[in-house]
């Protein structure tokens, strides 16, 4: 679990586990460029939530923003094809969608981004 915290307590959250996934989740297009694994390693952001108090600050971002420099640093020595997000509400995902994240076709509320696509978004980013 990593925390940010302020003056006032706790300010956001959020979790990173490993995760497996099948190819048959993944959009068609995409899942047909791929070898024919059995599973494909990734990681899941859990539960990512920030403080109402600090709601429209920034903190959403920069909670998505770390977890997406921590997965691609353990990446680095652990194979991670795509990063993986749920989804509580349509919020969530308009949240998640504004960075890449792309909904899978049999569960909306999951969303995943390539750990390619994250890596060269945070690059441009500095």
């Amino acid at each position: 679990m990593f925390v940010a915290t302020d003056d006032q307590g706790i300010a956001g959250f959020y979790s990173l586990s490993t995760y497996t996934l099948s190819l048959s989740d993944l959009p068609t297009d995409l899942a047909r460029k791929l070898p024919r694994y059995e599973a494909l390693p990734a990681a899941l952001v859990g539960r990512l939530a920030r403080a109402e108090r600090v709601r429209r600050q920034g903190v959403g971002e920069l909670l998505i923003a770390d977890a997406l420099r921590r997965t691609l640093s353990a990446a680095q020595s652990v194979a991670v094809y795509a990063i993986l997000v749920d989804s509580k509400d349509e919020r969530g995902s308009a949240f998640y969608k504004r960075f890449g994240f792309q909904p899978f076709p049999s569960r909306p509320s999951r969303l995943f981004l390539l750990a390619e696509t994250a890596a060269k978004a945070l690059r441009r980013l500095g």
